[in-house]
């Protein structure tokens, strides 16, 4: 794998990473109630869209974006069951892994 393609990966990971961030300080934001998670959500989305951004220069949007978004409705699901009360059933379990599975299937589909 080239040099540019791996920096790609690594910008998209640094871009899923601010998402979670980001909407893991929004729920901690109350509504937006509290200042610093808010101020943190900002920072976070901001840093998440430009850092995706960038990732479009080298990767298809389709791609790019499912990664994104499935990687971050993926672990905000996980961090949600896990450390927010929120419930773990069977079907919220079916749910994470068909997202998954749907970024796997569109990856083999052929990103450049």
């Amino acid at each position: 794998m080239c040099t540019i393609v791996r920096m790609t990966y690594v910008l998209l990971a640094c871009a899923i990473l601010s998402e979670i961030l980001g909407t893991t300080l929004m729920k901690v934001s109350d509504g937006f109630s509290r200042l610093w998670p808010s101020l943190g959500t900002v920072v976070c989305y901001v840093l998440a869209f430009v850092l995706l951004a960038r990732t479009l220069k080298t990767l298809d949007v389709g791609v790019a974006y499912a990664i994104w978004s499935g990687a971050g409705t993926a672990v905000v699901a996980a961090i949600g069951m896990l450390f927010l009360d929120e419930p773990a059933s069977a079907v919220r379990m079916l749910g994470v892994g068909l997202v998954i599975a749907g970024v796997v299937v569109l990856n083999l589909g052929g990103a450049h």
